[in-house]
Order: structure tokens, then sequence, then C-alpha cells
């Protein structure tokens, strides 16, 4: 039986500190969609470690300022942009603030996950 899902939450509220590790909190999951909120003090993702996974990904930057490179297009976001990465696309994070929490809201879609 899945978790129960609290009525109400702020997305913006009860940040983890500033840390060497972004923070992810999953939000909810379901079988085929998961939601989660990404903090970030400055991480980036290494040159040498792409992501790239089996599933579609949209985030919305929610607070702070960030960019993300997709296939040599580096795309900057401010909080309200929002932007889609197809499975298999190759993606990495190349600038979050590090004097604020940069907070990102990710929609995983057609993850193989087990609800919670």
């Amino acid at each position: 039986m899945a978790a129960a899902v609290p009525p109400l939450g702020n997305l913006l509220e009860a940040l983890p500190p500033a840390v060497e590790e972004e923070r992810f909190t999953d939000i909810l999951c379901r079988p085929g969609c998961r939601i989660e909120r990404i903090v970030s003090h400055g991480q980036t993702t290494p040159i040498d470690r792409p992501y790239r996974q089996g599933h579609d990904e949209w985030v919305l930057l929610l607070a702070g300022a960030a960019k993300v490179d997709m296939g040599g297009r580096e795309t900057t976001l401010r909080p309200g942009d929002h932007l889609f990465i197809a499975a298999n696309v190759s993606h990495r994070v190349t600038f979050t603030d590090p004097d604020q929490p940069t907070v990102w809201l990710a929609v995983h879609i057609g993850e193989e996950t087990a609800a919670t």
C-alpha cells in the first residue's frame, strides 16, 4: 500500500543547509512518475559524469539560478523557467548559485520505481 501523501507542503520551506552534495527529496512516487525537490548550493555535474537516464524528466527552477548543458548547448535557467530532458539525452548542470539555494522541482516520467 502506498504511503499517505501530506495534503499540503511548501517546496521553499525547510531547505537543507549548504553541504558538499545536492539534496534530493522525493515528494511523490507513483508507478511511472516520481516528483522530487532538489536543493543545490553551488554544486555542478562533473564533466566526465553527465547524467543520462532511461526516462524523460521535466524540471522547473523554483529559486536561485542554474545552467544546464544538453549536447553542447548551455541553457541558463531563472526562477520559473522549465526544461524538458528526453530519455537518454546526456546532460549536466554546469552552474548553481553558491550564495543562495537553488531549488528545483523534477518530474521523472516513465521511471521504473515502486510507489511509496
